[in-house]
């Protein structure tokens, strides 16, 4: 190699960012900053608060579990705790006139998730697998029951409860409008993705994943996996109390729900959902999630169970999520072949749908049926009113939902045979 060819190597930097790069992050900001002006209503930047607030929990979730390997049934511990001691911060702010702007109270949250996670980690980390999942388990239950037994620290079953408008304003602005708490927690989600995600890029975030992989390689290859567990539980548990923080500036209110096994399950379930082997996976998971538990709420009472099935249809078929289904179709457009799928897709999904709308409307019927009081024999489902209590329509329900699934079943070897030419550079003729 000459001096010259040398020279030349050296000064092209290997790290320097592309358009590719961050035209990502470019979108989301213009994204958050626009949203507002197309659902202007409370109701929507509510969902949205809560939205970002999953966002933010679930990507520090997937740094244990699609990262660092490790299975945590007590994560919603670290939320909480950053939640409660920022509660603490605003009633102090508000008792003692303290100078501190409301922006910066994630910073305080980040903090407090940090020094309780750096404690349990230097235990739990020790061990992988079950073992550290039973931990996780033990642990979050503990403290979930000190929730209602430390009353000065957690307030006992009523929680603990602020006023966010006390703090210093910041440009003009009180925090007394529900747009400007969004534009707050619109900031918090973006800078907590950007730095978990450089996380995730560093020789520790690598190893995390190497750690998860093989273990017992990357302690002969010299690095403690023990310590990469730690440092990456440690993280974790920065951005969980970012999320707590977040949690006590929208709600302004703070209660044992926030650190029970509901709160650590329920984000368990928006990981595996979203996709835990990929970064932007837990990101889809918290907007799916979002949007079904906010808007199927208003329309039924047995939206969990809908939830739960989609739950235990992503891990049978689906186990890399939404992202992994979004990630399956990269290759087929880079071969510019997608159009083989449009028609076997819409084949086999339409009538897959019908049979979803056949089965939920059967499952409808049957709540009210054994829910209703005494005398409410009508329902009204999919804007069409009749008599629960009539045998006719839970036959007519089965019927779709079985015709619906008898016409998907048919047309999958077509789906199949088109997965397959479309995944092949030379159409499959090989």
């Amino acid at each position: 190699m000459t001096d010259t060819t040398h020279k030349s190597a050296v000064s092209t930097p290997a790290s320097r960012l592309t358009l590719g790069q961050v035209a990502p992050w470019l979108f989301a900001i213009a994204f958050l900053v626009l949203l507002p002006f197309v659902f202007k209503s409370n109701a929507a930047l509510t969902i949205m608060n809560q939205m970002m607030i999953t966002i933010v929990f679930a990507l520090a979730y997937n740094m244990l579990l699609g990262q660092g390997g490790m299975l945590s049934f007590g994560h919603a511990v670290y939320l909480g705790f950053g939640g409660f001691m920022c509660m603490h911060i605003m009633n102090a702010v508000e008792d003692n006139g303290l100078p501190l702007p409301l922006p910066l109270l994630p910073i305080f949250g980040g903090l407090f998730g940090l020094g309780l996670a750096t404690i349990i980690g230097s235990f739990s980390t020790r061990r992988a697998g079950t073992v550290f999942a039973m931990i996780s388990l033990g642990i979050g239950e503990l403290i979930a029951a000190c929730t209602v037994i430390i009353v000065v620290l957690f307030g006992g079953e009523e929680g603990i409860s602020g006023d966010r408008t006390y703090g210093l304003p910041v440009f003009g602005y009180e925090f007394l409008q529900q747009i400007e708490v969004y534009y707050v927690l619109g900031f918090w989600t973006v800078l907590s993705a950007l730095l978990m995600y450089l996380f995730s890029r560093t020789p520790v975030g690598r190893m995390a994943n190497a750690v998860r992989d093989n273990p017992e390689r990357a302690e002969f290859l010299g690095y403690s996996a023990r310590w990469v567990r730690f440092y990456s539980f440690c993280a974790s548990g920065f951005f969980a109390g970012v999320a707590g923080a977040m949690v006590a500036i929208n709600y302004e209110i703070l209660t044992e729900q926030s650190m029970s096994a509901t709160q650590s399950g329920v984000i368990l379930l928006v990981a595996f959902l979203g996709g835990v082997g990929f970064f932007f996976g837990p990101i889809i998971g918290a907007i799916v999630f979002t949007l079904l538990q906010s808007v199927l709420s208003l329309y039924t009472e047995i939206w969990q169970l809908y939830l739960g099935a989609l739950f235990l249809a992503t891990v049978m078929f689906f186990p890399g999520g939404l992202a992994g289904v979004l990630m399956m179709h990269v290759p087929v457009a880079r071969l510019g072949k997608f159009g083989l799928l449009v028609m076997p897709y819409i084949k086999t999904l339409l009538p897959a749908l019908v049979s979803v709308i056949g089965v939920s409307a059967l499952m409808e019927i049957i709540f009210h049926y054994r829910h209703a009081p005494p005398g409410d024999e009508e329902m009204t489902l999919f804007w069409v009113t009749f008599d629960s209590h009539n045998l006719l329509a839970m036959l007519i329900a089965f019927v779709v939902a079985a015709a619906g699934f008898w016409v998907a079943k048919r047309n999958s070897g077509e789906l199949r045979n088109a997965w397959h030419a479309a995944n092949t550079p030379d159409g499959g003729r090989a």
